[in-house]
């Protein structure tokens, strides 16, 4: 078990190695090429300098998240097998370097979605929310400048601004794909990808939809525990896994989170643990790690992780913004570090009580 944090790397974080570096327990990073366009390649020599950046405060690269996977894969264009080709190509790399966790989502258009990144918390900070009822005002016409608006001009980190420059022909691409196309275009590509990741022990990771359920109309397959176990039963192999994200998963009530963990048994090499507190059935914020400040047991998830014998990388997810601090929305560093202390307390305790 190792406990990272996740960087976007030089010239897109705020936030310094050397910091991350001072905190607690902290084993790693989980990084990204923020440069590449997804269906672009991943090259040796560009795992190599990020390799190098960390290497030098002392910091390995634990997990790539993610290599971001292209729209004409999830479609299915005609265009899905060149991208594939590239997506292994990339991977060939990344296995060379010695990463062996892949962190990757298969949602459509968007990666997770909020419509307020600085909302006030009765404490002073200030965190990531989400109300279903703006959503659903949202023309989709009008969809590039209502979401600049919501997000006070910045993109969420992770999204790709091109997606948001090319929005309607996205949406018309998207028109006639089901939940059970899209869900048999991840089957293929995952088959696709196969020999490359048990060449080098890949372990692909699907991060789960954000929020858990559909958006504007367009479909949504990694949302429960059904649909879980329903596609790391299909393709029941080695290489395709779950990243188990508290946050996303967590964002629908009904999701009995404790239960997906033991479901998902050997099959989680990649956790994300955040909280967040249910205002109303539409309305939703991000709270600190601590399991009252929102709506999620983080203990009762720490400890079934710990009971099925997980044994890969785990990380605090979104943070608030706290004392001050100025950074990439939901990734300062420093609510992100207590929740890191907090989920390490956690795992000790549970280590020395024997639980």
């Amino acid at each position: 078990m190792k406990m990272a944090l996740r960087w976007y790397g030089p010239g897109y974080d705020t936030v310094e190695l050397k910091n991350i570096k001072q905190i607690p327990g902290i084993q790693g990073v989980v990084t990204s090429l923020m440069g590449k366009l997804p269906g672009e390649v991943w090259t040796d020599e560009d795992i190599a300098g990020i390799k190098a950046a960390a290497a030098e405060s002392g910091l390995e690269i634990l997990a790539f998240e993610s290599i971001n996977i292209s729209d004409d894969i999830k479609i299915g264009t005609n265009k899905r097998d060149e991208h594939i080709a590239n997506y292994i190509k990339s991977l060939e790399a990344a296995g060379k370097a010695g990463i062996k966790v892949i962190c990757y989502n298969f949602m459509p258009v968007f990666d997770w979605t909020r419509t307020d990144l600085w909302r006030e918390r009765e404490d002073g900070s200030f965190t990531l929310a989400y109300n279903q009822d703006i959503i659903d005002q949202v023309n989709i016409d009008d969809l590039k400048e209502s979401m600049e608006k919501m997000s006070g001009g910045h993109l969420l980190p992770g999204w790709e601004p091109e997606r948001l420059e090319r929005i309607r022909d996205l949406f018309a691409a998207y028109k006639d794909v089901t939940e059970e196309i899209l869900f048999q275009n991840l089957v293929y590509f995952l088959n696709e990808i196969e020999a490359v990741c048990n060449k080098y022990d890949i372990k692909m990771a699907i991060h789960p939809d954000d929020p858990a359920w559909p958006i504007f109309g367009l479909p949504r397959i990694i949302t429960n525990k059904e649909q879980i176990v329903r596609l790391l039963s299909t393709v029941d192999k080695p290489h395709n896994n779950l990243t188990f994200c508290s946050g996303s998963l967590g964002t629908n009530p009904a999701n009995d989170m404790v239960d997906i963990i033991h479901a998902a048994k050997g099959r989680i090499p990649f956790a994300h643990l955040r909280n967040v507190r249910h205002n109303s059935a539409t309305d939703f914020e991000e709270s600190a790690h601590l399991s009252r400040d929102g709506s999620v047991d983080m203990f009762a998830l720490i400890k079934a992780l710990h009971d099925t014998g997980f044994e890969g990388i785990y990380r605090p997810d979104h943070g608030r913004m706290i004392w001050g601090e100025k950074a990439l929305p939901g990734y300062g560093l420093y609510d992100r570090a207590l929740g890191a202390a907090y989920m390490e307390g956690i795992w000790e305790a549970l280590e020395k009580v024997g639980m």
